[in-house]
C-alpha cells in the first residue's frame, strides 16, 4: 500500500469518527459511483447456429456502491476466491470511504493465477486505488508486482494505460480514466475478443 494512501485512509477514518462525534449532517453529495472490486470477470457465452448466447459475469470481493448522501465506509474481503476454469487468487480485499468533500477506494489481491484462451497470467500482488476530491477532480494509481505472461516476466512501467498485446487481445496495466467527475482505476484488464473480459483490482471514486 502506498504511503500516500495510508495517510489518506487514516485521515478519512479520523474524519468519519469526527462526523459521528460532532453530528455532521447525514446528507452529503451523491457518491453512488464510488466502489471497489477485487475481480470482475465476464466470460462470453457459447455460439449456437451463429448466435452468441449471453455470457456470465462473476464478481469477487465487491463493496457495492457507496450509499448516496452518506458519510460512510464499506469493505469486502475473502481469504481466497476463484472463477472456475479462469482464475484464482488469495487475500482479496476492497474498501471505500466517503466524506462530504472526498471519496477514496482501494482493491487488492495476491497470488493471481489466470488462464484465458491459452494465455497464462501470473501476478504476485496487485492493487488499485482511486481518490476524488471536491474541486480537484479524480486521481489514482496502481501497483503490480511480479507480473508474467506465458512464463515471461513483463516490466511494469507504472504509466497509465500501459498495453501488452497478446494473441487475440490485449492486457492493459494501470488502466485509468480521470477527470472532474472522479477516477476509475483498473490495475489489470485482460481482454480476449469473443472469449473473456477480466478486470482485476478495480477502484472507482466519484467526486462529491
Amino acid at each position: 500500500m502506498s504511503h500516500g494512501f495510508r495517510m489518506l485512509r487514516g485521515r478519512v477514518t479520523l474524519g468519519l469518527m469526527a462526523a459521528g462525534l460532532l453530528g455532521l449532517p447525514s446528507t452529503v453529495a451523491a457518491q453512488s459511483a464510488t466502489q471497489a472490486k477485487a475481480v470482475q470477470a465476464t466470460v462470453a457465452g457459447p455460439t449456437v447456429l451463429g448466435i452468441t448466447l449471453p455470457g456470465t459475469t462473476t464478481v469477487l470481493a465487491d463493496t457495492g456502491p457507496l450509499s448516496r448522501g452518506a458519510t460512510d465506509a464499506l469493505e469486502a474481503s475473502s481469504v481466497e476466491g476463484s472463477v472456475p476454469s479462469l482464475l484464482s487468487a488469495d487475500s482479496l480485499h476492497a474498501t471505500v470511504i466517503g466524506l462530504p468533500d472526498e471519496a477514496a477506494s482501494e482493491a487488492s489481491l495476491g497470488s493471481l493465477g489466470m488462464s484465458v484462451a491459452g494465455h497464462r497470467i501470473w501476478v504476485d500482488f496487485i492493487m488499485a486505488e482511486a481518490l476524488a476530491v471536491a474541486g480537484a477532480g479524480g486521481s489514482g494509481d496502481s501497483e503490480i508486482d511480479g507480473l508474467s505472461i506465458n512464463g515471461v516476466r513483463v516490466p511494469v512501467t507504472g504509466d497509465p494505460n500501459q498495453t501488452v498485446p497478446i494473441v487475440g487481445g490485449v492486457v492493459i496495466l494501470n488502466e485509468q480514466q480521470t477527470g472532474a467527475g472522479g477516477a476509475v482505476v483498473n490495475a489489470l484488464h485482460v481482454i480476449v475478443t469473443g472469449v473473456a473480459d477480466v478486470v482485476v483490482a478495480s477502484a472507482t471514486a466519484a467526486t462529491p
